[in-house]
C-alpha cells in the first residue's frame, strides 16, 4: 500500500520539545494506520561540543524541563540527578538514529523513543558512547549494524540535514513540513492540531 502522506520532522534529541512533538506525532501515525509516514531529518542545537558547559550549570538548566513535563499529554521527564553528562553534543545519538533506519521504520522508531526516553526520563548521557550501545544491545539488534553509526556518510547526511533545516530559514526544533512542501511549522503543535493536518491532508 503506498503511503499519502509523509511528514517531514526536523528534530534534535537534545530538544525536550522534540520529545513531545515526537509523541504526539507517534499517536497521529497509529491513528491513521499506515496512511501517513514521518521523514525524520536532523538538527543541531549543538552542533559541536562545548568545554565551558559544567555538569552544575546542565542540571540548573534542566529544571526548565518543568515546563514540557507540564503538558497534559507529556511524556516522562526528570531533572537531571545523576553524576553523567552533560552531554557533548548534538551528533552523536543522530548517528545512531540513522543507522537505526536502514533496519527499518519500525526499529528507527523504536530507537529514536529510546534515545528520547533515556535523556529525558533516565537521566543517561545519549552522547557517550557506553550508553549509546546499551541502548542498541536492549532492543537487541545487531552490533554489526551499529556499527554503520560510524560511516562518514551518515555523518555527512546529518550536517546535510542541518543545513537544509537553516537555509530554510529554521532556527530551531522541532518543526514539521509535508514532504515537497516548501514552509515549515515549527514547534511542538498540539496533538489534536497535528491530527487535523493530516486528516485535511487526506482528505485532499
Amino acid at each position: 500500500m503506498s503511503v499519502p502522506v509523509r511528514l517531514v520532522v526536523w528534530s534534535d534529541f537534545l530538544c525536550p520539545w522534540c520529545w513531545v512533538a515526537a509523541t504526539r506525532l507517534w499517536r497521529v501515525v497509529d491513528a491513521q494506520e499506515g496512511r501517513i509516514e514521518l521523514v525524520w531529518k536532523s538538527f543541531l542545537l549543538r552542533p559541536q561540543p562545548d568545554p565551558s558547559r559544567t555538569l552544575e550549570k546542565f542540571r540548573a538548566y534542566t529544571q526548565t524541563w518543568a515546563r514540557p513535563a507540564a503538558e497534559p499529554d507529556a511524556p516522562p521527564f526528570r531533572v537531571w540527578e545523576g553524576d553523567a553528562g552533560p552531554p557533548s553534543h548534538s551528533v552523536p545519538p543522530h548517528l545512531v538514529a540513522k543507522a537505526a533506519a536502514l533496519l527499518g521504520p519500525a526499529v528507527e522508531r523504536a530507537v529514536r523513543a529510546r534515545l528520547f526516553e533515556a535523556y529525558f526520563a533516565q537521566n543517561h548521557d545519549v552522547t557517550h558512547a557506553e550508553t549509546l550501545v546499551g541502548i542498541w544491545d536492549g532492543l537487541d539488534l545487531p552490533r554489526a549494524a551499529f556499527a554503520r553509526a560510524g560511516d562518514e556518510a551518515i555523518l555527512e547526511a546529518v550536517v546535510a540535514e542541518h543545513n537544509e533545516a537553516v537555509a530554510l530559514g529554521l532556527s530551531g526544533v522541532p518543526a514539521v513540513m509535508l514532504e515537497g512542501g516548501d514552509t515549515a511549522v515549527p514547534g511542538a503543535l498540539p496533538y489534536e492540531t497535528y491530527a487535523a493536518w493530516v486528516r485535511r491532508l487526506l482528505a485532499a
